[in-house]
Parts: C-alpha cells; structure tokens; sequence
C-alpha cells in the first residue's frame, strides 16, 4: 500500500542508478510530535503503522511460532525468554529507538541523507581514486546476493566459484607486482603494511622498522599503532639515507609510486638493506604496475597496498581489498588466507583455502595474524575487473591516466608552476606560482577537491575518470591560459614531454596476466556467463540456509542493500572537506546513537573494518586507558579456553599476555579457576576478554558476577560481540558490567558476509575509555574532543573504516524498531531451542543453561561416531551438501561437534528440513554401525557426491546413486544444488602448494569447453 501523501506535496523526481524515482514527501497529516524528558523532538503515528518489515525479517509466521513453543512448552516468546535469561541482566523495558519505518519510507528518508553528502571532483589520491564500476560487475556481484550472501569458503566443494575468482585475484597480484606469492586479500593497505612490519619481525626477531617518510600518512600511522603495542620502535625519514650497518632493523618501507607521485629507483636500498638481513616491503599502486617496473624485479620482498581503484567505488574510504604478496621463502609466514590449488579424490583441480594452520582458529595468539574477515567480495570484484579488461584494457586506463598527467605536467609548468617530481605516474606535487589560498579558492568555485601540504605546495592526483575538462579547470586553478583546443596538440605530442615513463629505466619491459583467464572475457556476454559460472558453483542464502554457529548468517535484505549502490555514498573520497560529509555524519551521528541504546554503551568508533580488527582496537583501547592511569604494567588478559580463536591472536598483537580459562563440562566459565588466574595476575590483570552468551551457546548466570570480580581487581571487561544478536533488546553488555565490545555488523546488524567480507566491527566504549578510541591522522574522528583525546592511534587506513555499508546496519535498525529487534532476538533463541528439541533424541546436545534451554545457538556432540562406525564430523559436514545444505561450525568450539545457529530469519519449513537432513544422516550412521552398510565405502565417507559422479556408466558403489544425490523427499531435482568437485584432498595441497591459476594448458573457458562438449556430440 502506499503511503498517504498531503495534496500540497509536489513530487520531486530523483535519479539514481538502483531507483529510477522516488516520491520526497512532507510529513504525513497521520504524524504528530511529543519532546521526551530531555527536550528531543519526537515523533508519534496517530495511525499506527504495520510492522511489515519485521515480519518479512523474521522467519517462522505467528501460527509457526505458536506452534515451535507450544513443542517447547511456553506459551508466549516473553515466557520463553524469562526461562533463558537470568533475570539480574534483564533490560526489562522497551529500547528507545525510533518508531520503525517501511522499506519505502526508509529508502526515501536514507536517500534524503545521502544527498546532503556533496560529491565533489576529487584530486587527493593518497591511495583512494575515482574509478568506472563496469555495469556487469556492479549489477552481477556487488548487487547480487548470489555474491554477497555467501561464507568464508571453508567448505570449497560448495565455494568452487568463489575460490576461482579470488586464486584470479591472487594471480592479479603476483603477475602485476613479480613477486610469486599473493594472500586472498587483507583489511585495506594501512593494515597490509602493519602485518608486513610483522612478518619482518617474526622471520629476523629485530625490534626496529624503517618507514620512508613518502609513505601515505595513513598508512605510517596505523604501522606506528601496530608496532607500539609490539614493543617495536619505529623510525621515520628519509629511506635513502637510513644506515642499515647495526643489522638492528628488521625490515624497511617504502611507497613505490610514493604519495607524493615521485617514481624513485630503489635499487641501491633493496641492495643496502640486504646485505645487513633487513626485509624490504614496498606499498605500491597495481594500476601503475601496468607500466611501472615491478617491484619484484628489484628484489623487494614483500608489496602491499589496495585493489581499490581496480573497480570498487570509493565509498568514503571502504570497503575495499589490501593485497599482500611476497617472496616464497616467506609464504608460512605470510598473514590473512591463502586460495591454493589441489585435487580432489578423483584426481580433478580443485580449490581450497590453504596452509589454515598458520591461522587464529588453530594457533591463537601464535597465529601470523588475527585475520579473520578479509575483504573477499572487493577482492572478488577487482580480479574481475582485471579478467573484464585484460592486460591490454588495464594497460591502456594507465597509458590514458599517466599521459593526462603528463599533459597536465606540462601545462602547469608553462604556466609558471613548478612540478616536484621528476618522474611520475598519475601525481604531481606543485608549487603554485600564485598563492595557496587563492588556489584554494578558485579550486572551491570549480567544486574540486586538492591535497594542500603544509609548506603551500598542491597535490593533484589524476585517475581513469579524469577527462579533458578536469584539466582544462584545472589549469584554470593554478592560472594557467591553457584550453581543450591546446590540450589536443599537447596529447598528440605526449611522448616527449617530462616525468613521463615511457622510455625511463622505469619502463616496465615484463608481461602481465597471460592466463586465458585475462583473456577470454572482454565481451559483455563472455564476462556475464563467467560471473554466473562461477556464481553457480558456490551455495549461498539463496540457495539454503547456511546454520554456522557463532556466524549468523541471517537474512540481508534488498532494501537493506539498496542504499550502498547509492551515488552519494558511494562517490566520496575519505579526505574530503567535512563540510561535504553532511549526509555520512548525520548516518554515523544516529547509527551510533542507536547502538549505544542497544548495548549500553557510551560512545561508538567506526573505524574498525572487521570483527578482528575490532577486537584489537578495543584491547588498545584499554591498554591505553591503563597506561594513562599510571597502570601500564598490567597487560594480562584472561581468555577462556572456548574464545573465537580471534581473542587470543588480537591479545597478542596488542601486547598483552594471554592466560586462558578453563570451561566447566557445562561449557559455563570455572568461576574457582578464574579467581585462581585472578589472584595469581592481580597486579598485572589488564582484562578478561569474554563471550556472551558464551561460545558454547548459553547465558551463563554468572556474567554480572564475572565482571564484578574482574573490576575488583582492577582489570576492564572486554565483551566479545559475536553473540550480540542473542542480546539485543533483552540485555546489554554496558549495564552488567562490559566496558568495551566490538559490534560485528556482518552478523548482528546484517551487512552480508560476502564469501569471507566485507565486515565491520565498531567498538562501542563506556564513557570512561572514549578519550582513547582509534584516531587518524588526516581526518580525526575524535577532533570534537580537543585536548580530551588520548587516542592511541589508528587502526584502518580509512577513519571511518569501511563507511559504504553502514547504511545496511542503519536501515536494519530503521526498519525493525524496538519491538522488530527485540522479537528478531526471541525468535533466533526460539529457532535454536526449537531444533536442540528435535534433535534431542538423536544426538547428544552439549551445554544447555537455564530451564534447560540454550541461547540462540546449540552443540551436537558427534565424536563418539568416529569409534562407532568410523565416521567424524568432517564426513557429516561433506554429507550435508547432497542434502542442499552448508555444514554448520564444525569442530568449535568443541573438538568433534556440530555447532548450529538457525538465526531468526529461516522459517519453520527451513529449520525442519535441516534437522531432518540430520535425522536422515544419523539413520545412515546407525546403518553403518548395524553392519548394514560398508564402514568404508559409504554416502558418509564418498561425499559430496557431484553430478558427474552419479552419472558415470561404471557406478560400483554398494549403495544407489539415488541415496548417493536424492537422499532424502525433499531433495528433488528441481531444487538439487550439486557441489562442484568431489572431496578435496588437503594434504595434498599443502604439500604441493600452488597459489596462483593452474597451467595454461589445463585451462578451459566454460565456453570453450561447451563447445568441446557440442563437437563431442
């Protein structure tokens, strides 16, 4: 139904690329205004409204529900939840948020707000560029849930698209900067050279690092961050006169095109710091690398930076894709996740994530990383963009940038203006011949935005945007007499002007992305059908639900999404002029407050781009307080032994000393054993970091208490977010004694996970540790606070993280209100308790808590298979694909258990299909134990099975091919989602590790070999 408008409302057409039109609308005559207690305008509904989007959110109808509890034996969702959740951390009161609003009223008011952010042309560079989105890429992946609702490809047999896109990606990487080894993305490139600075130190042990002083500011920032709570000096200047005969550094970098658009032969310091057995990393521009020599070429050992401007808007700063390659003899040192290639039991190629044992969940704080949420999505979208263009394509953006920025070079000089660099690629730094605060002016007339260095000189960055009448006012700006009939005969003769590369010793003389791959997709209808290839490989939301305990993989819905495709969110550089962020600060300003309300906390920092990367700020963030209170000598965190294996990794990297907890048989904390740890550690206690509900999915009476001891003693509570969407509008962690939790917005808050990110993970803070929450140092998010602030740094590149997809979060919120939100909590408990009942009588079900209920999640407990018929939770998590689904966690927190979270979005229909799988999978089990089946040669053992398996003519197997694909009623034909490859083989890849494309030879386009298939026939 649409919404009643006054008749003295004229329509306002507004253009966008999602929405065609909308209607702007005056208030409703149906709306009135009450002020609360504190003076705030409200506003009221005479009519009430439908809370329609809450019910399209949440799953199970009303009859369902009713009938799941009345299973349960509740009457009412509140009974329900007074059962579970102890009553001493209650909210017992409605949320104060905003009376919710329809999806159409929400995009509308979401847009309103987006076009209060001003998009100006911007020339900062300093790592962010305007680029083209090709249209099949936008429309087919970044807007497309078959993309977008995907998991980390922990399960590849069902990833196989995924996992292909980003081994291009790592191919991408290593083609263009020569270094052989390439990750599958990290957060963004201030964190990618943070974890280059580490890895020069686990692999040398020096405590000393080197970075040029032409290095982003940003980037030097969060390095500096990094290596402060390491313990690691970091020194600053000039990279060409650093001495390097102490053999006390353990690496150096350097920015290569440096960010001052200076193209510098590097050679004799590769050389120098070598031969004293320092490390060389280089940040370094992959657009640039097109026609710049690689940087593996003068024997740098690692190169990091951002695939941003290869196809991923701007979007004030993220997300976007860091990239990490480096030298072989450094690959198990290597952070983040690895795309190798392997085989699968037939033999066949196949991919995988490699060397996982090098990581968080295996390793914890002696992990190479506390990666856990990567940018897979963006790194997805740039390789992409690297296969839509091919070598020749990207070649010709860069020969088109660098020769804009020759010509202007040249104009600006005859003009009087002199240029600082001798050779560049796309930046030029000018010393104006008229006066800063003139060009400053006449840049504001032309609504242009320039980077302004302190001694008066002007940064001008040019990118794939840029065209003739950019430089046309630009010239303009900086006084120069120069036209568009001028700028032709200066582009004809473009060869012989100054700076250029072409015919330097810079010149790059090597090929690049000679894989078919690269080579195969230029036209549209190529590049289509490969995206929807590759999209037909993997399992998404759109496929099943995918019941990943502790991941939350809930519903991200279109409106949701609608907004981050939006102009005004996504077109703006992060260093603009806050003046033109109107819109994104209204955005954060009520996102925050309505997070604060939910979680009782004071105060919001955005800047952390992933869960992990929260959980880093958030310890820093207590460090910091500590050291200000004279306590700098407390640095023990106390971390139970069922923690993500994130905490302990993330204690590490910020300096502190992990004691781990131990964890009663009901999975509840040993009360007796943390105040052993308590009073053993009492004048070094820093925190105890904890998860609640705890990992093992209940609401332990003992929270409230667990805080207070540790407050006790000194220490802080650092509240792992995780589980929040279990709390919301039930219980906050800042009333029960939290001080401090990162928010993962990609499960609680609904930004898509994105086949393994983007993610966001802001820090909420209570008021006393606000003065110490992440800074920057270009734009500050603190800078309101003045001399308060006692920051202790930065922790992404960007200083509001990855700001494009907040939105999702902030209409989630809009849309469901108090009561949306609260019920959305209930029914995600009702969901999981509903299926613990039903499985109840065919799998042990570990750690219940109050009533005997569990939180919104639950573990079976399967290791006894393994002595009963041979079967681990492995072969059920590979069996569960021929029944359309995605494994549940497996293995964690507990070893050798199935870990399931439905969320509240599935319905009823969904979760019975799920626990039927499973009934079906234990009826094959007792099978096998009976001696009815082989304790070999199984549907357990031989899954997944693929297609081309069950139609093979020699089928020998002891049981049918029918049992093998169509296992149970409900897997029928029309809705079979068939894994790609059989069982991979992981020994084998991490034995034979190859981590870029496969041979040329071995491959075939999918049209190429369809059109073997139709000769064949």
């Amino acid at each position: 139904m649409f919404s009643r408008v006054t008749k003295s409302v004229v329509p306002k057409v507004v253009h966008n690329r999602m929405l065609t039109v909308s209607i702007v609308r005056q208030t409703p005559k149906w709306m009135c205004y009450s002020t609360s207690a504190t003076g705030e305008r409200k506003t009221k509904r005479l009519i009430p409204k439908r809370e329609e989007f809450a019910s399209r959110h949440i799953g199970p109808r009303e009859s369902d529900r009713d009938q799941m509890l009345a299973y349960l034996g509740y009457a009412t969702l509140d009974e329900m939840i007074q059962k579970a959740v102890p009553q001493n951390i209650r909210l017992n009161r409605d949320l104060d948020l905003e009376e919710c609003y329809d999806e159409h009223e929400v995009i509308t008011r979401i847009r309103a707000i987006a076009e209060k952010n001003k998009i100006w042309r911007s020339f900062i560079g300093m790592g962010y560029y305007n680029c083209v989105v090709p249209h099949p890429i936008m429309r087919n992946v970044f807007e497309n849930p078959g993309w977008t609702t995907q998991y980390t490809p922990y399960q590849p047999e069902i990833a196989q698209g995924r996992l292909e896109g980003l081994l291009n990606y790592q191919t991408m990487v290593t083609d263009l900067t020569g270094l052989p080894v390439a990750n599958a993305s990290l957060l963004d490139e201030g964190t990618a050279a943070a974890e280059a600075m580490g890895l020069c130190y686990r692999q040398n042990k020096r405590r000393k690092f080197f970075l040029s002083d032409k290095l982003h500011p940003q980037t030097i920032s969060v390095v500096e961050t990094r290596a402060n709570s390491l313990g690691m000096q970091v020194v600053v200047g000039n990279v060409n006169t650093v001495d390097f005969a102490n053999r006390d550094f353990s690496g150096v970098l350097f920015q290569y095109p440096d960010t001052e658009g200076t193209v510098q032969d590097f050679s004799e310091v590769v050389l120098k710091a070598h031969t004293n057995g320092t490390l060389v990393s280089c940040a370094t521009d992959l657009l640039a690398l097109t026609i710049l020599r690689p940087p593996g070429e003068f024997d740098v050992d690692i190169a990091v930076g951002t695939s941003q401007r290869f196809g991923v808007p701007l979007g004030y700063g993220g997300p976007h894709a860091g990239f990490f390659a480096c030298k072989t003899s450094l690959t198990r040192l290597m952070p983040g996740r690895m795309i190798g290639v392997t085989r699968d039991a037939y033999g066949k190629d196949a991919f995988r994530l490699a060397l996982q044992t090098r990581e968080q969940h295996i390793r914890r704080d002696k992990a190479t990383s506390n990666i856990c949420t990567a940018q897979a999505l963006l790194a997805n979208m740039s390789a992409m963009f690297a296969v839509y263009h091919g070598p020749s394509g990207l070649r010709k953006i860069a020969d088109r940038v660098h020769k804009a920025t020759a010509v202007l070079a040249k104009g600006l000089r005859d003009s009087g203006n002199s240029i600082e660099n001798p050779i560049f690629f796309d930046t030029l730094k000018v010393n104006p011949a008229m006066a800063s605060s003139e060009i400053r002016q006449r840049a504001k007339q032309k609504e242009i935005n320039l980077r302004y260095y302190v001694d008066g000189s002007v940064g001008i960055a040019l990118d794939e945007t840029t065209t003739e009448s950019d430089l046309d006012d630009l010239f303009w700006i900086f006084g120069g007499r120069t036209n568009l009939a001028k700028l032709e005969n200066l582009i004809e003769d473009v060869d012989s002007l100054e700076g250029g590369i072409e015919k330097s010793e810079f010149q790059r003389t090597t090929s690049y992305l000679s894989h078919p791959v690269f080579n195969s997709h230029q036209s549209e209808t190529r590049i289509v059908r490969y995206m929807k290839t590759l999209e037909n490989k993997d399992l998404s939301l759109v496929h099943s639900m995918i019941p990943l305990g502790s991941c939350t993989m809930k519903l991200n819905s279109t409106t949701e999404m609608m907004p981050c495709s939006f102009r005004h969110f996504t077109d703006i550089h992060p260093f603009v002029p806050l003046d033109q962020t109107l819109g994104y600060r209204e955005l954060f300003e009520q996102l925050e407050k309505d997070l604060c309300e939910i979680t009782g906390y004071d105060k919001i920092s955005f800047q952390p781009n992933s869960g992990a990367q929260g959980e880093y700020a958030g310890l820093r963030v207590i460090k910091s307080y500590l050291e200000a209170k004279g306590e700098g000598h407390r640095n023990v965190c106390l971390i139970p032994v069922s923690a993500h294996g994130t905490n302990p990794a993330s204690a590490q990297m910020a300096g502190m000393k992990v004691e781990p907890i131990n964890v009663k048989k009901d999975g509840s904390i040993d009360i007796k054993h943390l105040q052993a740890k308590i009073e053993k550690h009492k004048n070094e206690l820093s925190c105890l970091m904890i998860t609640y509900p705890s990992t093992n999915g209940v609401f332990e009476e003992t929270v409230a208490d667990v805080c207070q001891m540790i407050h006790d003693a000194g220490g802080q509570v650092y509240l792992d977010g995780a589980n929040m969407n279990a709390q919301v509008g039930i219980c906050r962690p800042g009333d029960y004694g939290s001080d401090v939790s990162h928010l993962n917005l990609h499960k609680t808050f609904c930004i898509p996970h994105g086949g393994g990110g983007p993610g966001m993970g802001p820090i909420g803070v209570k008021a006393h540790l606000s003065p110490f929450l992440p800074s920057h140092p270009v734009v500050n998010p603190l800078a309101s606070m003045g001399k308060l602030s006692k920051s202790f740094g930065a922790v992404s590149a960007a200083p509001f993280g990855s700001s494009a997809i907040l939105p999702i979060s902030w209409a989630y919120i809009k849309m469901m209100g108090a009561k949306g939100l609260k019920r959305a909590t209930q029914v995600a408990i009702l969901n999981a308790n509903y299926m613990a009942k039903r499985l109840e009588n065919h799998y042990k079900i570990l750690h219940t808590g109050l009533g005997g209920l569990v939180a919104h999640e639950f573990i079976i407990d399967v290791k006894d298979y393994k002595k009963t018929a041979n079967i681990e939770a492995v072969d059920m998590a590979k069996r569960l694909m021929d029944y359309g689904f995605h494994a549940p966690t497996m293995s964690w927190p507990v070893p050798g258990s199935l870990m399931i979270e439905p969320t509240e979005s599935e319905d009823k229909g969904e979760l019975d299909r799920f626990c039927d799988a499973l009934i079906y999978i234990r009826q094959e089990i007792a099978e096998i134990e009976d001696g009815r089946m082989d304790i070999g040669v199984n549907p357990l053992k031989m899954s997944p099975h693929t297609q081309q398996q069950v139609m093979r003519s020699d089928w020998n197997r002891p049981y049918s091919r029918e049992l093998a694909a169509f296992p149970a009623p409900f897997v029928r034909h029309d809705t079979k989602i068939w894994p790609t490859v059989n069982r991979i083989d992981d020994i084998y890849g991490d034995k034979n590790l190859v981590c870029t494309c496969p041979p040329m030879e071995s491959y075939q386009s999918p049209s190429v070999a369809s059109e073997k298939v139709a000769a064949a026939n």
